[in-house]
This record gives C-alpha cells, sequence and structure tokens, in this order.
C-alpha cells in the first residue's frame, strides 16, 4: 500500500508529479495560507506532511496526526514547526537548505544597494513627477567601495554574500555561532581579542572557503561596519539579538540589512534608532510580526521593504519544493531523509 502525504499548498508540476510516482498525495489549498481547519483535516491519516513556512505545526497538529512519519518543511527555517515533540513522537523533521543560498544573497545585495543608493526613493522621486532635470546633489547615496561588510551569521548564505562583497571592493568582517551565543561572555571576546595580533584586529583576514574575511566578536562587528547583513535562524539565543542596545554601538552611518528572520531584529528599537539618527538606513525582508509591518517603517525615506521574497525566484523554488519531496520520499520509503532537523 503506498504511503499518503498531505501537501498544504500546490508545489510546481513537476515536484507533484515526483511524489505522485511514489505516494499518493492530498493537497490542501492551490494558493494562500491554509486554515487551521483544514490542516488539522489534512493530517489526519497522512503518513507523511510537506508544509511551508507559514503553516504553524504545533503540539495539536502533530498529534492529530498520528501516523505521521515525517514533517517536510519548504524552508530553511523551521520556527514553523514543533521540533522537539516531533521527535518526541518519533516523527522525522526536515528542511531545504543549500538551495536557495545563492538567491538569498542575490536578494541581500539588491537590499544593500537599493537602501544605500536610495534606489526606491529615487524611482517614488521620479514617479510623483519631481525630476526637473540633473542636479548635482539631487538624492545622494552611500558608496560601497572601501567599505566594511559586517555578516552575522557565517554559514551558506552569509558566505555567498561575502563571495558578492569582494566585486564591490568591501572588506568582510564576521561574527559566526559561538560568537552570538557567548556575545555576553568576557572570557570568549577577551580570548577572540588576543587572538587578533594585528594593531587594528580588522586589518588581518583570514581566507575560508577563499574568501578573506576576518572573523571578530559581536560587539566589534556593531561597531566597526559600514553594512550590516543578519544570516542567523531564528532561536532563543538570536530574538532580538539586534536591540537598542545593539543600535547603541553602531556607526550612524551604518545601514542594517535582514533577510533571516523578523524577531532577530527588536522593530520598536529600530524604529527608534531610525527616529533618532542613530543609524542610517535600513532594509528589511522579513518582519518581527510578520506579515505586519511596524507601521513608522512604512513612512521612512530610508528604509526598504520587501514581502519576504528573500527566495523567490522559479528555479529557487521549484528547486526548494523538490528537495522538501525527496526528504519525505526518503523517510516513506525506509531511508534517513538528507536534511534532517536536530532538535
Amino acid at each position: 500500500m503506498r504511503p499518503t502525504v498531505f501537501v498544504t499548498r500546490q508545489l510546481p508540476q513537476p515536484v507533484m508529479d515526483r511524489l505522485g510516482g511514489v505516494c499518493d498525495y492530498r493537497v490542501g489549498t492551490t494558493h494562500g495560507e491554509l486554515s487551521r481547519e483544514a490542516l488539522l483535516a489534512g493530517v489526519r491519516d497522512a503518513d507523511g506532511l510537506v508544509c511551508l513556512l507559514t503553516d504553524t505545526i504545533d503540539r495539536e497538529i502533530i498529534e492529530t496526526g498520528a501516523k505521521l512519519r515525517v514533517i517536510a518543511n519548504v524552508a530553511v527555517g523551521y520556527n514553523n514547526i514543533d521540533v522537539a515533540v516531533a521527535h518526541q513522537r518519533g516523527v522525522f523533521v526536515t528542511n531545504t537548505p543549500g538551495v536557495l543560498t545563492e538567491a538569498t544573497a542575490d536578494l541581500t545585495w539588491a537590499l544593500i544597494l537599493a537602501v544605500t543608493r536610495r534606489v526606491v526613493e529615487a524611482d517614488a522621486f521620479l514617479r510623483a513627477g519631481k525630476f526637473t532635470g540633473w542636479d548635482f546633489d539631487m538624492l545622494l547615496g552611500s558608496g560601497l567601495t572601501g567599505k566594511t561588510l559586517g555578516i552575522i551569521g557565517y554559514g551558506r548564505i552569509g558566505r555567498a554574500v561575502a563571495r558578492r562583497a569582494t566585486g564591490f571592493g568591501m572588506g568582510v568582517i564576521y561574527c559566526g555561532r559561538d560568537d552570538i551565543a557567548y556575545r555576553d561572555d568576557p572570557q570568549h571576546n577577551t580570548l577572540m581579542v588576543t587572538r587578533q595580533t594585528a594593531t587594528s584586529p580588522l586589518t588581518q583576514s583570514a581566507r575560508i572557503d577563499g574568501l578573506a574575511a576576518r572573523r571578530v566578536t559581536f560587539n566589534q562587528l556593531l561597531e566597526h561596519a559600514d553594512i550590516i547583513s543578519l544570516h542567523v535562524p531564528l532561536a532563543a539565543a538570536t530574538k532580538h539579538l539586534i536591540n537598542a542596545a545593539a543600535f547603541a554601538k553602531m556607526k550612524p552611518s551604518a545601514y542594517l540589512i535582514n533577510t533571516a528572520r523578523g524577531p532577530v531584529i527588536d522593530e520598536a528599537a529600530l524604529v527608534r534608532a531610525l527616529q533618532q539618527g542613530r543609524i542610517a538606513g535600513a532594509g528589511l525582508d522579513v518582519f518581527e510580526h510578520e506579515p505586519a509591518v511596524t507601521a513608522p517603517l512604512l513612512e521612512m525615506p530610508n528604509v526598504v521593504l520587501l514581502p519576504h521574497i528573500g527566495s523567490a525566484t522559479r528555479e529557487t523554488r521549484t528547486a526548494m519544493a523538490m528537495l522538501a519531496v525527496e526528504n519525505a520520499i526518503d523517510v516513506l520509503s525506509g531511508r534517513n531523509p538528507r536534511n534532517p532537523v536536530v532538535p
């Protein structure tokens, strides 16, 4: 008997064809979010669940799906799933790392360029009929060559963003998982500083994956970076990682970019920092209370806002969906999945 998979939203046809070659499947909706009632009904008697980041897969959903063997998330992040409960019940949780790296890195740079060169503001200026001819001081932005890009979270996407920085003539500094987790630990920070042997710790580079980048402490990154780009998952250690104290350490000329997860930034603190001129601007693809956006951000010309489209290319979304389905097929065929999430 073939296993049954509930897919919360219709995926590209080649993906559905691949799933249908191995499993029977039911689809919750062809577009938009699925209601909770429909989700509960869908997981009953399902052996597998393929879901999106917008689907909340909590204890009730998991326990209702008494036959579930795998929950395959079409996303790198998995904060929409109660992973601990799933593992307690012997249910694999999987994600889709790797396939959206380049698309997200591209969009990160789109935001960097849009906010530093005032692209959205300039477009609105022209469409409003305000452009009457070239002017020496019109819509001056900030250049990137010779500036420092600070990357918080140096995984696949962070490194892909760093690779692109070399083409703009930027220096790169970063802090990784340990530097974030132990950012308030004096012993960790002291050890980091003692390892930085140059007169200025930011002038020396270490090559990782062929990239010249310098590992620094969290506070050093905040203090020295001209562009700060966030690439961390949402977890207890990263919620409100960028808060009022962090903004106080940044340069007033710095720009903040977020293509990771919205709650990594305390949006109320961000609004205050922008209103008080503590930073120069921000580019956001994700929001703390998504899909809601903190109202003052909508009125700020030095903030570029996008509706969570970091991975939104046809090629990437198809690859994400295919990988999620392959993970589900692996488990339902008696194999370990290629992308298991470990709680």
